[in-house]
């Protein structure tokens, strides 16, 4: 919504500036204004009324553009919570090629949604695999799926294998 206004907000600001430009020239051709009155109401005119529209329009454009960063990284996001809960376990390459990013970004985007709190499971790393857990299961537990090992916290809402690697996210 904000890119449209912004770009309307442009536009009309573009074409009250030429009608300022022609009525003065208009004005000037007629004699009825002198060079320097002609002058000076352009001027005025463009700083009062195509100034402000053309500052406001591209605050708009800009605006709406972050806007449009954020709501397409939170359906990214919204898109691995769905696919990691829907089918239980997920391969992070298949996680890469669905959702048309790169490892590392797939794996902040495992990191933010945990620092979210919306991710309850754990990942392998050394397997490439992400599983869906509930939260209870993961909290009663003191030993790896993987390989057994005792886990240790390794943040909030993070608690890692040291032998295997396997991490553990809580919500």
């Amino acid at each position: 919504m904000g890119r449209i206004l912004g770009f309307a907000l442009i536009g009309g600001g573009i074409i009250v500036g030429i009608i300022i430009i022609v009525l003065m020239s208009v004005y000037r051709g007629e004699n009825s204004l002198s060079a320097g009155a002609a002058t000076l109401g352009a001027a005025i005119g463009i700083i009062v009324l195509v100034l402000p529209q053309l500052g406001v329009g591209t605050f708009l454009l800009w605006k709406g553009r972050q806007e449009t960063a954020v709501a397409a990284k939170a359906n990214q996001q919204r898109k691995l919570l769905d696919m990691v809960k829907s089918r239980g376990q997920i391969d992070i390459s298949d996680l890469v090629i669905e959702l048309g990013s790169s490892k590392s970004e797939v794996h902040d985007m495992i990191h933010q949604v945990v620092g979210m709190g919306l991710f309850a499971g754990y990942i392998n790393w050394d397997e490439g695999m992400l599983y869906s857990r509930q939260a209870v299961e993961l909290k009663e537990m003191t030993n790896c799926y993987n390989c057994n090992g005792e886990l240790q916290l390794a943040g909030k809402g993070v608690i890692r294998c040291p032998y295997c690697g396997t991490e553990y996210y809580l919500d």
